[in-house]
C-alpha cells in the first residue's frame, strides 16, 4: 500500500524532472514589449528563443537562471540569452497581487547580426549578447533602466528602435554586470585559437567523469605544460583545475535539479572522487551545500507547483 509520504515524493519528483517550458511567440518588429504584474501565468520556468531583457520594478524573491539561484528586488535587470531557462518568485506579495512586477522586451538574434554586418556602430552590441548566454545582471541601473523601458513602451516604429538601440548600447558599455549561469570559455576570432579551445573543452566534457590532468592534455596539444597553463588561463580565464571542477559542479547542478539521485551518487557521477571535497568545493562554487541547492532549485517552478507537490 502506497503512503501518504510516498505519494507526496512521488509528486514532488514529477516537478523536479520538469524540464523548463518552450516559450514560442509571433510578433512584428525587432523589438517586442511584454509587461505583468504577479501571480502570472508568465511565471514559470522556461525558455526561448530570443534574449530577454528583464526588469523587476516590484516584490522580491528567488531568481533561477540556468544553473543560477540568487535574490532580486525593485531594480533587478537581468539580460538572458536565447534557450537560457529562468524564472523570477517573488515572496511576500499582498493578498491582492501586484499589477506590474516584470518590464520585459524579448528581441531575436538574426535581425541584430544581419543588421551589424551592414552597419558598423550596431557591432559594439555583439559582445555584450555573447555574454548573455549566461545570464548578465546589470548592477546600479534599475531606475535609470526603469525609463529606457517606459520610453519604448510608449513609442513605436523607427523610434522605438531607436530608443532600444541607445539603452543596449549603455549596457554594452556598462562594467558594473556578473554573469550568472555557469560560464565556460571565451570567444576568439582567430581559427586555430579557438580550434585548440574548442579540441580541449571536447576532451574535458567528454571525459569529465574520468580523473584528467592538464600534462595529458597538454601532451595532446604538443604543448609544455607551462605553455599549456598560460594559454588555458588566457583562453578560458581559468586554471585547468578550476575550470575542470567548475564543470563538474555544474554538471552535478544539473543532475540535482533534474534527477533524484543521491548526493552521493552525484558526486562519483560527475567526476568526484570523495564526498568531502565534492561538498567543499560546490560551496565555495555556488555558495550553498548540494542538498540546500537541491532545496532552493525546487522551487524554481513556482507556489503553484510546491503547493501542488505538497498536496
Amino acid at each position: 500500500m502506497t503512503t501518504l509520504p510516498q505519494m507526496r515524493h512521488v509528486e514532488a519528483q514529477r516537478f523536479q524532472l520538469k524540464p523548463p517550458e518552450l516559450e514560442r511567440e509571433n510578433y512584428d518588429g525587432i523589438v517586442h514589449y511584454i509587461e505583468h504584474g504577479y501571480p502570472s501565468p508568465r511565471v514559470r520556468w522556461h525558455c526561448h528563443d530570443e534574449y530577454e531583457l528583464h526588469l523587476i520594478v516590484s516584490t522580491s524573491g528567488k531568481l533561477f537562471v540556468g544553473d543560477y539561484i540568487g535574490e532580486f528586488s525593485p531594480g533587478h535587470l537581468v539580460l538572458t540569452g536565447p534557450r537560457l531557462p529562468h524564472n523570477w518568485i517573488s515572496s511576500s506579495v499582498p493578498d491582492e497581487g501586484v499589477l506590474l512586477r516584470d518590464m520585459i522586451l524579448q528581441f531575436a538574434h538574426e535581425p541584430l547580426e544581419q543588421a551589424a554586418r551592414l552597419i558598423p556602430e550596431l557591432r559594439e552590441l555583439l559582445p555584450l549578447l555573447e555574454r548573455s548566454i549566461y545570464g548578465i545582471e546589470f548592477l546600479d541601473i534599475g531606475a535609470e533602466a526603469e525609463q529606457d523601458f517606459l520610453r519604448i513602451r510608449g513609442s513605436g516604429g523607427a523610434e522605438r528602435f531607436g530608443y532600444f538601440v541607445n539603452f543596449m548600447c549603455r549596457l554594452a558599455r556598462n562594467n558594473k554586470y556578473r554573469l550568472l549561469s555557469s560560464a565556460t570559455m571565451r570567444s576568439y576570432d582567430d581559427e586555430g585559437t579557438l580550434a585548440k579551445v574548442n579540441a580541449v573543452l571536447s576532451y574535458i566534457t567528454d571525459n569529465y567523469r574520468d580523473p584528467i590532468s592538464a600534462e595529458a592534455v597538454a601532451d595532446q596539444l604538443g604543448m609544455s605544460l607551462s605553455k599549456f597553463s598560460r594559454f588555458f588561463r588566457k583562453t578560458t580565464g581559468n586554471s585547468f583545475t578550476d575550470f575542470v571542477t567548475r564543470l563538474r559542479v555544474n554538471k552535478a547542478c544539473q543532475l540535482l535539479m533534474n534527477t533524484d539521485h543521491y548526493v552521493t551518487n552525484v558526486c562519483y557521477d560527475v567526476g568526484f572522487q570523495n564526498v568531502a571535497n565534492f561538498n567543499r568545493r560546490f560551496l565555495q562554487i555556488k555558495g550553498v551545500t548540494p542538498k540546500e541547492f537541491r532545496r532552493q532549485a525546487g522551487g524554481r517552478f513556482g507556489a503553484g507547483a510546491a503547493r501542488e507537490a505538497d498536496g
